[in-house]
């Protein structure tokens, strides 16, 4: 009898990234981003949802190869107490070589989520970007899911982006999710307090949402 538990659809997605990793190292090719300045652009676009000068604890969910905590470190935001989180032993066996001192968390937040602990802010910046052959239905499921479950470990707010699909070109690989499916989600089940940041010049839009406006 086979007892081997069947992957989960979106270990194809894990595969992709991974691959990247072997084939372009710790870059921004490594984590799928085709241009180091529009990955900056969004490691700042995600970072504004935090405002102010209180310190502040973010997960970043889909760390990567930690550069959204390379970001941080260039640009002097000590105010920020960063923790990575990501379900590929890959990424996280990278990132804890490179910041030994730093908590980075491997886990998939869909098979165990208990122990993930809260922060201030979750940002979760091209985690639903790359959909490989996954039906969109599917892929919003996904989506859904892990906002859902994460949502209950932030105290203040999440920022997530996604592709756009007011858009002139789409590939069938990425994702594209309109805001009106996309606030729909938000307003049922997760938050009304939320709003959608499309200001930054790329094919996609940011969600900030927030506990309290």
């Amino acid at each position: 009898m086979n007892t081997k538990k069947a992957s989960p659809p979106y270990q194809m997605i894990i595969d992709h990234y991974e691959t990247c990793l072997e084939n372009h190292g710790d870059n921004n090719l490594g984590v799928d981003w085709p241009d180091k300045c529009d990955a900056a652009t969004r490691y700042q676009v995600m970072l504004d949802i935090v405002k102010g000068s209180d310190r502040e604890t973010i997960i970043d969910f889909g760390c990567g190869a930690g550069h959204l905590l390379e970001y941080i470190q260039t640009h002097n935001m000590k105010n920020i107490d960063y923790i990575g989180l990501d379900i590929s032993p890959k990424f996280i066996a990278l990132c804890r070589r490179k910041w030994p001192h730093h908590d980075f968390i491997q886990q998939d937040v869909l098979e165990k989520s208990d122990t993930i602990p809260e922060a201030d802010y979750i940002v979760m910046n091209g985690v639903f970007t790359e959909k490989c052959t996954l039906p969109n239905q599917v892929m919003f499921s996904y989506m859904q899911r892990v906002i859902k479950l994460m949502w209950p470990k932030t105290r203040k707010g999440l920022a997530v982006n996604v592709m756009s699909t007011n858009v002139d070109w789409k590939r069938k690989d990425l994702f594209h999710l309109s805001k009106r499916d996309f606030s729909k989600f938000l307003t049922a089940e997760i938050s009304p307090n939320f709003l959608f940041r499309e200001d930054y010049g790329l094919y996609e839009f940011t969600a900030y949402v927030h506990r309290e406006v």
